[in-house]
């Protein structure tokens, strides 16, 4: 058995080692190591008094804040299980999480009450008595101040291992349901460990989080830092103008930041006012989410002098498979690199599992000591994504000569628009149960803010049908980034089909990959 620390037992010592860093810090608030650490041991004890036992799951619906992290860390310390729910989803779908997960207990953020009020009834897992709130308390939620203000200080008594279960984390499946990923500490202590290393952080790093915490990317970057004793500023991920975010940078000091394409264009974009903001102390940054333009990496170096640019390829079950680095930027554009450090290997497969030839096109497989355990509660669905013990995420690519890889297209077709996740199947679903919908195929096409913009090809019974008419049948079913920005109207011999019948969406990609955004909603 691994004897690595988990970040609970590793925050307890950084409290001794680092008594006078900052920690965590917003735009109000700044606590040092020993003063989170005494936070998190009372939120402890709180959450252990409302009954709760070790491998009990927290639901969360929290915007990026300094008590989100509390309860990753109060999770961590008492074998408890969190269960981040993505703020953006309806009331029905984070009921749909909360039910599935099991949860026991439930802490929201009041902006967040709206989507929670109208299912607690169903929640029937969760006491009343198990609903805390931060911020502006309402009726039928403790106060997280109030909850945690007059617990002990002392560190919980919990036995808490390595192969133990700390986040149980929801990411779309291959039916547009989403799949609950369980993860253990000593697969996030692996990617703590291997970041430090592949991207050269240190305890005097100071990261800036603005991707959001129910993500996985954000798990693994700022929990990095706070595990080897740096220091994380927690930005809202609802509120990224890039005139605030070079603001912070400077006045902050910020060393490291995280971001998708469509924050760097937002910044590189910004008023000519904020962009002559001190930058310099940006060391290093990551792009991740979706592959970066030559002209957005050389904006994106020119804007940051002397920056050193990474891009990630992974997944919430894979963690990190393969990093490209600074030195590689351009002279392997469209790549995402090789393997990263501590991962096993990847391989490149055929429908037959045999390894494919370099240049030719296959499944991505890999495995790796970032792997998670299992899809919750679905056996089938876990043992179809492995291959002799080897994981995919579904998507296809190539290896180079060199040992390079590169994403082909994600076999599932899974849209990624502004670093969220959609899968065309929950969004073809709701379109096509319309009345006067006879046919509809949901692509991903290529957006300049957005990275791909969510479109629906549609085939109608009557020619009266218009766009606004699908939006309106969209917006209330279905989070609003997976509404489509773009609907094109086509005839039903247009619709290219396989010789089964089934949608080429690779080939609607290839011929509207230049139309124009017509219409949607976000």
């Amino acid at each position: 058995m691994a004897c690595w620390m988990n970040l609970g037992q590793i925050f307890k010592l950084n409290a001794k080692k680092f008594p006078n860093t900052v920690a965590l810090k917003d735009k109000d608030r700044s606590f040092t190591y020993p003063e989170i650490n005494t936070r998190v041991n009372r939120l402890s004890h709180s959450l252990m008094s409302l009954g709760l036992n070790k491998g009990d799951k927290v639901a969360v619906l929290l915007e990026n804040s300094i008590e989100i992290v509390e309860m990753f860390l109060a999770a961590a310390k008492t074998g408890l299980v969190t269960v981040p729910i993505n703020f953006r989803l309806k009331s029905s779908e984070a009921a749909y999480i909360a039910e599935n997960s099991d949860a026991k207990a439930f802490i929201v953020h009041d902006m967040f009450a709206e989507t929670v009020n109208p299912i607690k009834p169903k929640l029937t897992n969760i006491s009343r008595d198990r609903y805390v709130m931060v911020g502006k308390t309402q009726e039928g939620y403790r106060a997280y101040e109030d909850f945690i203000r007059n617990s002990p200080a002392n560190e919980p008594d919990a036995v808490v291992r390595p192969e133990d279960t700390w986040i149980l984390i929801y990411t779309s499946g291959t039916t547009g349901r989403p799949k609950g990923v369980v993860r253990s500490h000593e697969s996030h202590i692996a990617f703590y460990l291997i970041a430090a290393v592949d991207f050269g952080f240190g305890e005097h790093d100071i990261c800036m989080n603005v991707m959001p915490l129910c993500h996985i990317n954000s798990t693994y970057f700022t929990f990095t830092f706070l595990y080897i004793g740096g220091s994380v500023y927690i930005h809202p991920a609802q509120s990224f103008r890039a005139e605030e975010i070079l603001e912070i940078i400077e006045r902050e000091k910020i060393s490291f930041i995280s971001l998708i394409p469509t924050h760097y264009n937002l910044i590189l974009n910004s008023p000519e006012d904020a962009k002559k903001r001190d930058v310099s102390s940006i060391r290093k940054l990551l792009c991740s989410s979706a592959p970066v333009r030559r002209s957005m990496k050389l904006a994106i170096m020119d804007f940051f002098p002397g920056v050193q640019l990474y891009e990630g390829y992974g997944s919430t079950e894979a963690g990190i498979v393969t990093v490209l680095k600074p030195e590689d930027q351009m002279r392997k554009l469209g790549s995402i690199g090789y393997e990263s450090l501590g991962t096993d290997a990847v391989k490149i497969l055929d429908e037959d599992g045999n390894e494919v030839k370099v240049g030719e096109i296959g499944e991505i497989y890999s495995r790796g000591p970032m792997l998670f355990n299992e899809y919750y509660k679905m056996p089938e669905k876990t043992a179809a994504s492995f291959r002799n013990g080897w994981f995919s995420a579904g998507d296809m690519g190539k290896r180079d000569a060199d040992g390079f890889y590169q994403i082909v297209d994600r076999k599932d077709n899974m849209i990624i628009t502004g670093g969220e996740h959609v899968h065309p199947s929950e969004v073809e679903e709701v379109i096509g149960s319309h009345r006067d919908v006879f046919d509809v195929a949901v692509i991903g096409l290529p957006d300049e803010k957005w990275g791909e913009r969510v479109t629906a090809v549609v085939v109608s019974k009557e020619d009266g049908l218009d766009g606004q008419t699908i939006l309106e049948q969209c917006r209330d079913k279905i989070a609003g980034y997976k509404c489509p920005k773009q609907i094109i109207f086509i005839r039903p011999d247009e619709m290219p089909r396989t010789p089964t019948g089934k949608i080429l969406h690779r080939v609607l990609r290839e011929k509207y990959g230049d139309r124009l955004q017509v219409t949607g909603c976000r």
